[in-house]
C-alpha cells in the first residue's frame, strides 16, 4: 500500500513539473522511472499505427491513406503502393497496421480502414504480401456491417492462438429514445462490437453467439461506443479495450466472450447538443459489464499497450493508454494479478496528441503524435530511461 501512494503522490509532483522539465532538460520525472522522450522520425502526416517487421523496418500508417516505412530511423521517402482506395473524411481513413504473427514465414500484412461503400463507408480489413517495400495480393477479408461517418474503430489485434480481433464503433448513432434499442444494443448489426476472426476473415465455431438466430456470428462482446484501443496482456492472455465516453467517461474494459458492455445504457460521461444531459442512467443494470477504469474528464484514450520490456522494469505488467485530447500518456499501475487498476501515473505530458502507443522490439515505447488537422507533419517519439 505505502508503494501505491508514492506513486499517487509522485503522479502529483509530476502534473506541476514535467511540462517545465521537458522544455529547460529533457528529463520527465515519474514514480519508477526518469525518462527522456527522443525523435525517432519526423515528417509524417497524421499517423496513426506502428508495427515492427522482424528486420527492424517499423511500418507506419498515416490517416489520410499511406503506409510509409521508417528504416534505420529514417522515413523512406515513398509511401509503399498497393494501398486500397481510403474513405479520408471527418474520422475516416487508413488505420490499423498488423503483421501476422507468422510473417517471417508468409510475409501477410493486415491493414484496416474506411471502405467507401456508395456515398458512405465501412470499417474493412484487408490482407495483402509485404515484399521489396510493396503491397501485393492485396485481398478484402472482412467489411463490418455498420456504416457511417465516424466511430469506425479500426483497432486490430492477433492473439497467441492467432486469432484476430477488431473493434467497430457505434457510428456515433443518437442516444435519444428508448436506449435498450440502439444500434450498439442490436446485435444484428456489427455498430459497437469487438469482433474474433480467423486470419483470412472467417468465423471461429467456438464464437460465441455462433448458431444465434439475432446474433451476427462474428461478434465477440457488444456494448460499446468508441473503441479506440486494443491489446492482449502479455502475461495472462486477456483482451483489453479502451473508447471514448461522449463528454467524459472514457473507458478501459477486460473484454470477455458473450458480454454486453452497456453503451448507451451504462455511461460516465455527459450527452452533446444544448441540455448536456448526464447519460449515466443504467450504472450496474443487470446483464451489462460496467467499466474497469473511467477517465472523468476525457483524454480521448487512443491507442493501447501493456509493457512487458527490459528497460522500464518498475513498468512491467502496467498498461499504457494514449490521450488524444488530454496530450498525455496515461500509465494504469495494476494489481498482482493484473486484473484490477490499482493507480494511474500520467506521463509525457503537452507533446500533442498521442494516436498510438507501442513497445518497441527494443524496449523502448513508441508514441505517435498526430495533428488533428493533419496540416502539420508530426513525429514519431519514444521514451528511454534516464539513469
Amino acid at each position: 500500500m505505502r508503494r501505491y501512494l508514492l506513486d499517487i503522490a509522485a503522479a502529483g509532483l509530476l502534473a506541476t513539473f514535467a511540462s517545465s522539465a521537458f522544455a529547460q532538460s529533457d528529463v520527465y520525472y515519474s514514480a519508477h522511472h526518469d525518462y527522456r522522450v527522443v525523435e525517432v522520425t519526423g515528417g509524417l502526416v497524421q499517423p496513426w499505427s506502428m508495427a515492427w517487421l522482424p528486420g527492424g523496418d517499423m511500418l507506419v500508417t498515416e490517416k489520410p491513406g499511406r503506409l510509409r516505412v521508417v528504416r534505420n530511423g529514417e522515413l523512406l521517402p515513398e509511401a509503399v503502393p498497393g494501398v486500397p482506395e481510403v474513405f479520408y473524411r471527418g474520422q475516416g481513413g487508413l488505420f490499423e497496421v498488423v503483421p501476422h504473427p507468422d510473417f517471417a514465414e508468409n510475409r501477410w500484412v493486415y491493414l484496416t480502414f474506411s471502405k467507401p461503400v456508395g456515398d458512405t463507408s465501412t470499417t474493412a480489413i484487408v490482407r495483402g504480401r509485404f515484399e521489396n517495400d510493396e503491397l501485393t495480393n492485396v485481398v478484402e477479408i472482412f467489411a463490418a456491417q455498420s456504416v457511417g461517418f465516424g466511430h469506425y474503430g479500426g483497432k486490430l489485434v492477433f492473439d497467441d492462438e492467432g486469432y484476430m480481433f477488431l473493434v467497430v464503433g457505434d457510428r456515433q448513432a443518437q442516444t435519444t429514445g428508448d436506449l435498450t434499442i440502439h444500434p450498439a444494443q442490436d446485435t444484428t448489426n456489427h455498430n459497437g462490437t469487438v469482433m474474433r476472426l480467423h486470419d483470412d476473415g472467417s468465423v471461429p465455431d467456438d464464437n460465441p453467439f455462433v448458431g444465434s438466430s439475432d446474433v451476427l456470428p462474428e461478434i465477440w462482446s457488444f456494448g460499446h461506443r468508441s473503441p479506440q484501443g486494443l491489446a492482449i496482456h502479455p502475461e495472462t492472455g486477456d483482451l483489453w479495450e479502451t473508447e471514448h465516453g461522449p463528454q467524459g467517461g472514457d473507458e478501459l474494459n477486460r473484454i470477455e466472450p458473450g458480454y454486453n458492455y452497456g453503451w448507451p445504457v451504462i455511461g460516465y460521461g455527459v450527452n452533446y447538443g444544448s441540455t448536456g444531459s448526464p447519460i449515466h442512467v443504467g450504472i450496474g443494470q443487470e446483464g451489462m459489464r460496467a467499466p474497469d477504469h473511467i477517465w472523468v474528464p476525457s483524454i480521448a484514450a487512443s491507442g493501447l499497450m501493456i509493457y512487458s520490456g527490459d528497460r522500464f522494469p518498475g513498468w512491467r505488467g502496467s498498461i499504457f493508454a494514449g490521450g488524444l485530447m488530454g496530450e498525455q500518456l496515461a500509465r494504469l499501475h495494476m494489481s498482482d494479478d493484473y486484473r484490477e487498476v490499482i493507480v494511474e501515473e500520467t506521463l509525457a505530458y503537452d507533446m500533442g496528441r498521442i494516436r498510438d502507443v507501442r513497445q518497441g522490439p527494443d524496449g523502448y515505447i513508441y508514441l505517435a503524435i498526430s495533428d488533428r488537422s493533419g496540416d502539420e507533419e508530426t513525429p514519431i517519439v519514444r521514451l528511454e530511461p534516464v539513469e
